[in-house]
């Protein structure tokens, strides 16, 4: 399925690489576009597959998976409308090292190798601008994979709440204020900051009890962002 001009403009000005460009650089960009709808439950690429291409979530949102040799899978992280995947394989010519799967139905946009690179080529400023983008994605996914690897569970989850609340009050520009949505069941949640469902029930139930948290479902209202950021150690 292909975007019409509307969900390309949308999909390249809400990613923060391509802001900084003018508009006839910008027209470019969209120019070598293209759109697919993916239902729930989709794959976009394979571990192990060849990359040919450079994604960007539209809307939707994707979670990116390995599995081990035991066939345990494991998630790295979430992907919210306006992040990019598929750039390590893809200016490094190999394989995936991730699954990305579609967790919530939703449009995908690809840049294809052989017009984005020549695109980047040609444009010290792209150029310059995707290297920062790479490089500040990385001390992220390192920052948050340290903090959900090295500390306590209580301190991994009210790190990882904190994480997920941010991207997701970006994307709602504050209108869900103090609310997120987890993006998967407990079950991955749990292996996400490296615990057990039970302990993480725990652990979300003595947030609720000291009225930092409240569940409903998967729906968390954080009533106390103070303690809530003062037990994950980060300064608001």
């Amino acid at each position: 399925m292909e975007c019409n001009a509307c969900h390309k403009n949308s999909c390249v000005r809400q990613v923060p690489v391509f802001l900084a460009l003018p508009d006839h650089e910008l027209h470019k960009v969209e120019s070598i576009i293209e759109s697919r709808f993916y239902a729930k439950g989709s794959l976009v690429f394979r571990e192990g597959e060849q990359s040919d291409s450079l994604f960007v979530v539209n809307n939707g949102l994707i979670k990116l998976t390995q599995t081990s040799k035991e066939g345990k899978q494991h998630i790295l992280r979430f992907l919210f409308p306006g992040d990019y995947f598929g750039q390590f394989a893809l200016l490094h010519n190999k394989h995936h090292y991730a699954t990305a799967e579609v967790v919530e139905s939703g449009s995908i946009c690809r840049m294809r190798r052989e017009d984005f690179m020549p695109l980047l080529a040609g444009n010290a400023g792209l150029a310059f601008s995707f290297l920062k983008s790479v490089s500040e994605q990385l001390q992220q996914a390192d920052e948050l994979a340290g903090a959900l690897h090295i500390f306590e569970a209580e301190k991994r989850l009210a790190r990882l709440l904190l994480h997920l609340y941010s991207r997701q009050s970006l994307l709602s520009g504050g209108a869900e204020k103090y609310c997120l949505h987890l993006p998967a069941a407990k079950k991955e949640f749990a292996a996400m900051i490296g615990t057990t469902p039970e302990t993480l029930s725990r652990k979300l139930n003595k947030l609720e009890q000291m009225k930092i948290i409240r569940m409903n479902n998967r729906v968390v209202t954080i009533l106390d962002m103070l303690s809530l950021s003062q037990i994950a150690e980060i300064t608001l």
